[in-house]
């Protein structure tokens, strides 16, 4: 075997090196956006233990649009196909389905990549309403609430007195939707695949909801009111599941985007460099 010199060693180290370089450069300049991935690569700063780098905020994503909507019924009442079509208003999103010769309306309320709605059969959704809580470490929540035909969005804070997990007793504090501020109590009671909720505040009223990890979406106001759970997925799809508190089993829906409107940031670490990369989407709670 030929003996190689020092010299021609050290080349061949340094070669190395260089293609690294490029090859992590190259795996996501074509996307970038937000930082050239080959000045990272080339010049990787320092790992400061104390100082862990910081986190890009996420984009807020915005789910106005149309969508291509295919869905399962509750209880196997078979499948259809609807158009839908999410108009912002003002702190809520207006949701309206066309599906064959009915229409339906409701409004809706964003938390993260989470959507709750609330909607009825017709143009008149008068009287429904949804919340969309948060479930916080020490078992309290927060939600956005709102209500058919009213462009401003109601909030709400839940204090666990007793209970565990989601079910058990709050007391609630909130402001309405005109700046008002109320107080009040609320019970929930696990009841099949969903949960009731019982508000009292100064008044009684009940909804129907569903849990998918810490959120809650909650649909209230009356036998005509039903709820739709959404998550919106890094493409734009909204996936989720809807029904009622009467639904045995829940039916299902999944609406994709027609055409892009907001984006989301991806991004990917690998050792001390971090490359990224932005990609276009659309915002519908995989529940």
């Amino acid at each position: 075997m030929k003996k190689q010199s020092p010299s021609a060693f050290l080349l061949l180290i340094a070669v190395i090196i260089v293609g690294a370089s490029i090859a992590c450069s190259s795996s996501f300049s074509t996307n970038s956006s937000t930082s050239s991935p080959s000045n990272t690569a080339a010049s990787p700063s320092p790992v400061n233990s104390s100082s862990p780098a910081k986190t890009e905020p996420a984009k807020k994503v915005d789910i106005a649009g149309k969508y291509d909507a295919v869905g399962s019924n509750p209880d196997g009442g078979g499948e259809y196909k609807a158009e839908l079509t999410v108009t912002p208003r003002d702190d809520v999103y207006q949701f309206t389905w066309a599906s064959g010769s009915k229409s339906y309306d409701g409004v809706g309320v964003l938390s993260d990549n989470r959507v709750a709605v609330s909607y009825t059969e017709g143009a008149n959704g008068k009287g429904c309403g949804v919340s969309l809580f948060k479930i916080a470490a020490d078992g309290s929540m927060t939600s956005k609430n709102g209500y058919w035909g009213e462009n401003k969005m109601e909030t709400e804070t839940a204090t666990r007195t007793s209970g565990s997990d989601l079910e058990g007793e709050f007391n609630i504090v909130g402001k309405n939707p005109k700046g008002e501020t109320y107080k009040g109590t609320l019970k929930i009671t696990k009841d099949g695949d969903g949960y009731v909720f019982n508000w009292n505040t100064g008044k009684s009223f009940s909804g129907f909801g569903i849990r998918a990890g810490e959120f809650v979406a909650v649909g209230f106001g009356g036998k005509q009111c039903a709820f739709v759970g959404y998550d919106v997925q890094g493409d734009g799809t909204l996936a989720g599941k809807w029904g009622s508190q009467n639904s045995k089993k829940f039916g299902t829906e999944t609406a994709k985007p027609r055409n892009n409107i907001g984006h989301l940031s991806l991004t990917w670490r690998s050792m001390s460099t971090t490359c990224v990369t932005t990609v276009g989407a659309t915002g519908r709670l995989v529940i």
